[in-house]
């Protein structure tokens, strides 16, 4: 589906509902490996100040081979087994924080871009992956997606230039989808011009997500043959001759997604609460820009070579003799101790990169991550001194007079709708409802309650396992089409879910609570004379399907 498509779409109807937020944004990735971290690193769940962000992030989970999300560590993210049950603990954090929204986030660094890529580019696949996503995000009560693919037409991706494409269909579609349950789609996204430009069309996707954070980080490190700053906000000390296609800046970051279409009202730029580390190939020449021989020292909780977060920082900061630094040009500190060579952010750069992201009129601000913030006040300045720090520069009246809910705390059961997510108000009679169909057997279903435990049923032509080059049976650009259908007053709802049309093979209902509690039936065509499969929940050939009316 190329931009035309989209723009049909658009006119039809089909857009996102347009999210506009009362105040400024904090988003707030956390890292649940940080569960396993010794000693004062460890962060758990429960340790989180449910006052410091508007969005909560929890990272991450992934897919399969066939696109399904999946947990990626069972005894973490769930209760089963004796596990940690983190994803429940989570989102019981808005019983102490009413306003606050969680966000499930898939995919990260580790899980690579090939698998996405494969995803992305396979209509059967693609749903696989909304319908599983949704039904993870509704089963445990989080407010919202988040994707993490990075990068569309990067690192190991199979299907390269086509992933842009492919990006913003999958985009389209899990709006689509989310909408019906009022749920915010975000995504994570590479910040500099020579990146963004490679994996994202950003006029189309900037029309479907809620929140962009732009990934203002790494854009120096041990990767490079010189040192450099992780996250500058202007040109900086050593800038000079350097050149444009490979100088990055915070401000060029932001500039080029405002230029590109992106609104600003959407746009969030991303910090981080770490630094990256270098070491010097002589200590004596130790500016930005100095020669490096490769990554530097790594922090005891962390234990990465290259990346040390502020909290394990800032202790040495006190315990060692280190020499700091500001970059009165790009606005960043920096630290030298013999060969080693820090980049980092403290609070006076995060409330710089704020103001100067106000002046722009965006969003907010995200931070990766918030524990390696300074957790426990260890280096004067109080507990989460940095979010702090960015709070007050958005000007958010924060209450931190409560505690955290303990992790004991029930929230409702995956059978309870909650009302944030809630969007269906029209009366049973005049309900009407809104399909994208693609040259794919199996459409979007769009449900928390069931699903098939088997991989969706598909022809004997089609490959059951992706492969590095498209497939020859299946489309990888769907054709949409519109179907609008009044549901007739004799249909009524027994449960929540999905439910057969009694009078039609080619037509089925799904049955949502609207805002007053009422099962609300609303009727969906499958495409292309496709029936509706019951027993899979997904439209598929009529010779796979069993139905007499």
């Amino acid at each position: 589906m190329d931009k035309y498509d989209i723009l049909i779409l658009l006119l039809l109807g089909i857009s996102a509902n347009h999210v506009v937020f009362s105040e400024k944004i904090l988003v707030c990735y956390y890292g649940t490996w940080a569960t396993y971290r010794n000693g004062l690193g460890k962060f758990d769940v429960d340790d989180i100040n449910t006052d410091l962000c508007t969005h909560l992030v929890y990272t991450f989970v992934g897919i399969n081979n066939e696109g399904t999300v999946i947990s990626l560590d069972p005894w973490l993210d769930l209760g089963e087994n004796y596990g940690r049950d983190n994803f429940r603990k989570f989102n019981a954090l808005k019983l102490n924080n009413p306003k606050l929204k969680t966000i499930l986030a898939v995919g990260g660094w580790n899980e690579g871009s090939a698998k996405y890529s494969v995803m992305a580019a396979n209509p059967i696949f693609r749903q696989n992956f909304i319908r599983s996503a949704l039904k993870m995000v509704l089963d445990h009560g989080f407010d919202g997606l988040d994707i993490d693919w990075e990068y569309p037409n990067r690192r190991d991706s199979v299907h390269g230039q086509a992933d842009v494409n492919n990006f913003s269909q999958l985009i389209v579609e899990l709006k689509e989808a989310l909408n019906e349950y009022g749920l915010l789609l975000t995504a994570a996204v590479a910040s500099v011009e020579e990146m963004a430009s490679l994996s994202y069309d950003i006029p189309v996707i900037s029309q479907y997500l809620d929140i962009i954070s732009i990934m203002a980080y790494d854009m120096y490190g041990s990767w490079d043959a010189v040192t450099g700053h992780n996250s500058p906000l202007h040109k900086g000390e050593g800038d000079d001759g350097v050149a444009r296609e490979t100088l990055y800046t915070v401000d060029m970051a932001l500039k080029y997604w405002l230029r590109q279409g992106c609104p600003p009202e959407k746009l969030v730029l991303g910090m981080p609460l770490y630094g990256r580390t270098f070491t010097l190939v002589n200590p004596n020449i130790n500016s930005v820009r100095a020669p490096a021989s490769g990554p530097g020292l790594a922090g005891p909780y962390t234990a990465t070579n290259g990346f040390i977060g502020y909290n394990e920082l800032c202790i040495r900061f006190q315990s060692e003799s280190w020499n700091i630094r500001n970059d009165n040009l790009a606005k960043v500190p920096y630290a030298v101790r013999d060969r080693n060579w820090v980049s980092f952010d403290n609070k006076e750069s995060l409330i710089k990169k704020v103001e100067y992201a106000l002046s722009l009129n965006i969003a907010g601000a995200m931070v990766w991550s918030i524990e390696t913030d300074d957790l426990h006040g260890l280096c004067g300045d109080g507990d989460f001194s940095l979010l702090r720090a960015i709070n007050d520069a958005l000007d958010r009246n924060i209450d931190v007079s409560t505690e955290n809910v303990p992790s004991s705390t029930t929230i409702p059961s995956s059978s309870s709708t909650p009302a944030t997510s809630t969007t269906i108000s029209s009366s049973p009679s005049t309900t009407t409802s809104t399909i994208l169909s693609s040259t794919s057997p199996i459409i979007p279903s769009s449900t928390p309650f069931t699903t098939s435990s088997t991989t969706p049923t598909t022809p004997s032509t089609t490959p059951s396992t992706p492969s590095t080059t498209p497939s020859t049976t299946l489309s990888t650009t769907a054709s949409y089409s519109t179907t609008t259908i009044k549901v007739p007053e004799t249909f009524v709802c027994r449960s929540e879910g999905f439910a057969p049309d009694p009078e039609s093979c080619t037509s089925f209902y799904i049955c949502v609570r609207n805002v007053n509690g009422i099962l609300v039936p609303r009727k969906f065509q499958c495409p292309d004379n496709l029936f509706w499969d019951q027993k899979n929940l997904h439209c598929n050939y009529k010779e796979l399907v069993d139905c007499i009316v």
